[in-house]
Parts: structure tokens; C-alpha cells; sequence
């Protein structure tokens, strides 16, 4: 079971595609101490009564920021042998505590790459992050290499218009900095509908990638970097470039994968909170949300099942072809 927990709104960067850019007004909310308690007794629940493993990655906003962030993932590490992973900025990496945390606790760790320096500087609003945060990745793979520690190092790519040229470039550079693999993320209008028509990836982007990524896959491998991607995650970037929608079927709701969002609402994705999404208090035991989830879709289907976009349906992860 991978469970994905968006925790916090908060964040310290300015990216000009993101709705948690630092510079929008609103209040950033975060989940509170008994929503922690709560979801860990769930989460080891269904360890101890399935075997099964568990993965639980931290979201944001930056999740590295929201405070019980290491004390949790350390207890639920020890003690319940949950795997702990995050999506992060990278912005903290720099602090030996957080590395030190990391390594004790985490076997995952993504940081989000948006291009070089001066594109990654300027899209996220910070002058000199690129620098900092390859010195900071670079500092803990190699502290990571000494210690021996199992800590999976993955880059995701938002990739836009923009910076698509330079992707292959990046990926190369992304080799030095000790990553293990390497994911992207087509730029989506959700977040920022008024950044998304000049900047989105367009048909012509897309076979560009189609057509970069063979030989850039193997150039990778040799030199022990795995590029993910698959055929039908491709098809969901060309499908998103022509404005065709594509019905996500049946993705079995609930059964591999849950998203938690920062009001403690359990959802199928990221997508589908407002429609399927069930509150904490509701919630006595994972086994039950499958069956809740195919429910709620059939009464009402959301408009996101119709046009889905959750990245695994389409196996981002997956090898590319």
C-alpha cells in the first residue's frame, strides 16, 4: 500500500506554476497532531493485519517544513516499519539535522528539478537554489554512499515548454549529483490556470520527448541512472497536448494507492478529494474505502475520473519504451 499525505500548504519557494507559491495570499493549513495519531494507528492496523508493505510519502506545499515531519517518521520507522519517503523542494538539505534525519528514517527521498541553474532560479523564484541545491543532493548521496544507506535519491522534472530543450542536459548533470532516478511531471493548469496556456507542452513538445527518450534512457543506464516513464504515461502527456480527454476506467480506487490531503480527508488521488474524498473520523480501517470509493463513483463520478490525470494509472514509474 503506498500512502500519499499532502500535510502542509506551507511553503518557502515562489514557483510561478505551483498554488502553494509563498507569494499567494491565503492562509496555509496544515494536518494537526491528532490527525498524526489517528492515521498511524491506521497505517499499522493494516501492516500487522495484511503483511503488507507500506510506504508512506510525505506532500506539501514542502513537507520538510511541517515540524512533526522527522519525529513522525522516525517513531512510525522504528516502530511500526513504515517506510517513510517525501517530495521535496530541497531547500532544507543543506541543514545537517535534516540530512541525518533522512538517512535514519527515510527510503526515499524526490527533489523536484525544474531545469539549470538560471531556469530552475528564475521559475522558483530564488536566486542561487540551483547551486545550493546541487551542492546539498551531491553532499548527502555521498554521505548516504559511506554509511552504506539503502536512501533511494530521485529527481522529478515539471516539464513545461520551456525548459523541454533542456532536459537531456539536465539529466546528464543530474548523474553527478548521485540521483538514482530520474521521473517527470507534464506542467498541469490546475494550480495556476493563468501560467498554464503559454507554458504548457504542446504537441510537437511531446514527440520531441518521444523521440529524445530511447537513447537518452540507455546514455542514463550506463551509467546506473534510471529514467522512468512508459508507453501509456507517454500517451497521457500527447493526449493532454491535443486537449483529449481520457477516461481513467477501472483504476481500482483504494486498493494500491491513497491520497490523504491536509484536512485529513482519504481520497483515491490527489484529484478526487472534493468528490470521493471521506473524512478522518470516518475512517475505522483501509479495508472499507475500496468498496466506499467505487460507491461514491457510481452515484456521482467525478469530472477527474473522465479526463484522469493521476500519474499512477498511467505508470509514471514505470520503465520507458
Amino acid at each position: 500500500m503506498i500512502v500519499l499525505w499532502r500535510v502542509t500548504q506551507r511553503c518557502n519557494l515562489a514557483c510561478s506554476f505551483c498554488a502553494y507559491d509563498r507569494r499567494l495570499p491565503g492562509e496555509r493549513c496544515e494536518a494537526d497532531a491528532e490527525q498524526i495519531e489517528r492515521i498511524g494507528a491506521l497505517l499499522l492496523e493494516h501492516r500487522r493485519s495484511t503483511g503488507e508493505r507500506v510506504l508512506l510519502s510525505w506532500l506539501g506545499g514542502e513537507p520538510l517544513l511541517w515540524r512533526p515531519v522527522f519525529d513522525t517518521s522516525m517513531r512510525w520507522h522504528r516502530e511500526h516499519g513504515i517506510e517513510i519517503s517525501a517530495t521535496t523542494n530541497g531547500s532544507t538539505l543543506h541543514q545537517p539535522a535534516t540530512v541525518d534525519a533522512i538517512l535514519e528514517s527515510f527510503c526515499e527521498l524526490t527533489v523536484s528539478v525544474d531545469g539549470l541553474a538560471a531556469f530552475h532560479d528564475n521559475i522558483r523564484g530564488r536566486s542561487g537554489a540551483w547551486h545550493r541545491l546541487r551542492q546539498s543532493v551531491r553532499s548527502l548521496a555521498r554521505k548516504r554512499d559511506a554509511m552504506a544507506s539503502a536512501l533511494k535519491l530521485r529527481c522529478n522534472v515539471v516539464l513545461m515548454h520551456d525548459n523541454l530543450e533542456a532536459f537531456a542536459s539536465l539529466c546528464r548533470e543530474l548523474v553527478d549529483w548521485g540521483i538514482d532516478e530520474i521521473t517527470f511531471n507534464q506542467l498541469g493548469g490546475r494550480d495556476r490556470p493563468e501560467f498554464y496556456p503559454t507554458h504548457r507542452l504542446q504537441p510537437r513538445d511531446v514527440q520531441t520527448l518521444r523521440d529524445l527518450l530511447p537513447g537518452l534512457t540507455e546514455k542514463l543506464a550506463r551509467s546506473g541512472v534510471r529514467l522512468c516513464a512508459s508507453e501509456p504515461y507517454l500517451q497521457r502527456l500527447h493526449a493532454s497536448a491535443e486537449g483529449r480527454a481520457i477516461d481513467g476506467g477501472d483504476c481500482a480506487p483504494g486498493e494500491k494507492l491513497l491520497f490523504i490531503d491536509e484536512f485529513g480527508r482519504f481520497a483515491p488521488c490527489s484529484f478526487t478529494s472534493d468528490n470521493y474524498g471521506v473524512p478522518l473520523p470516518e475512517v475505522r480501517s483501509f479495508k472499507a474505502l475500496p468498496a466506499r470509493f467505487r460507491a461514491a463513483r457510481l452515484e456521482v463520478p467525478s469530472p477527474a475520473c473522465k479526463d484522469c490525470h493521476a500519474t499512477h494509472v498511467f505508470s509514471k514509474f514505470a520503465s520507458c519504451p
